[in-house]
């Protein structure tokens, strides 16, 4: 009597147990509502800070009232479409996006170069972490100088300041990663006798990734920042150059809100390029290799 009733116990208790934990996993898994899902996704906020960012910038702008320091948001934009209408602003980036590649592109070589020796030999490491110590913290914009004396005006002038700005960093951060990869994953190479620069290829690269592809986003950066810089000073040099030299030239006529048109254009330059074109390498590669969440 008494193993019937614990049986007719344990199985009238077995639906609610089931019961429960199944609403437990609804609970878990229940659905988001639609703005939930609009607020998860990563761009939608990103554009909300910019939005407000350019609430600010009108607010401001209006508040002031006064052109000459200070445009609002509409008269930039204005001026915006106006210079891209007349193609001088879309001239004026493409001369600056040539040059930059050229020196990004350059710079990337040699600092791989460099860095797959250092890995090689006591000697190309000792060498790395000498001139990195010398010349990374020397800002490029002091070379301009010496830029103009050995190379004159043009775009190997340019091209030379642009690499101070993308070897060092981009040599230390690959440098970082190789470093970092596992002996786990060193062995593997060795087991399949990878030497060289099949060896570097096909273990240390993909392994480091991360750390090349965070040096690669700074040096970027750099370069990008230290090629308008150069290019106040080239461009009243020579009389020519890219957004730089239109930013200026506008400086001069007290032209403002083509100023900050200019200063826009570098911005929404830099905005794309981090978002889509450094977003795609990172979703193709390290997400995809289960490197980063």
């Amino acid at each position: 009597m008494t193993q019937d009733s614990a049986a007719v116990t344990i199985t009238r208790r077995a639906p609610s147990r089931k019961r429960s934990s199944e609403e437990a996993k609804a609970a878990v898994t229940r659905r988001l509502s639609a703005p939930q899902k609009i607020w998860g996704d990563s761009f939608v906020r990103k554009l909300f800070v910019v939005v407000v960012l350019a609430a600010a910038w009108q607010a401001y702008g209006q508040i002031l009232d006064n052109p000459l320091l200070f445009p609002t948001l509409s008269d930039t934009v204005r001026s915006f479409f106006a210079s891209i209408a007349d193609g001088v602003l879309l001239n004026r980036a493409w001369t600056s996006l040539r040059v930059l590649l050229i020196g990004y592109a350059v710079g990337i070589a040699i600092a791989t170069t460099i860095t797959v020796l250092a890995i090689s030999t006591r000697l190309g490491s000792d060498f790395l972490e000498v001139v990195t110590a010398m010349f990374n913290p020397l800002p490029a914009i002091a070379l301009l100088p010496l830029a103009l004396i050995w190379f004159g005006l043009g775009t190997t002038s340019m091209v030379f300041v642009l690499l101070h700005s993308v070897i060092w960093v981009v040599a230390l951060n690959m440098q970082s990663g190789f470093m970092s990869v596992s002996m786990t994953q060193r062995m593997v190479g060795r087991n399949y006798e990878l030497t060289g620069l099949s060896y570097v290829g096909r273990i240390l690269i993909p392994a480091a990734f991360p750390s090349i592809l965070t040096g690669l986003k700074i040096g970027w950066a750099f370069a990008w920042r230290t090629l308008i810089a150069a290019e106040l000073v080239f461009g009243v040099s020579s009389g020519q150059g890219g957004l730089g030299w239109y930013i200026f030239e506008n400086r001069n006529v007290l032209d403002i809100p083509a100023v900050f048109a200019g200063l826009l254009t570098v911005t929404i330059i830099g905005l794309l390029v981090e978002n889509f074109v450094f977003k795609l390498i990172e979703r193709r590669t390290v997400r995809r290799w289960g490197m980063q969440a």
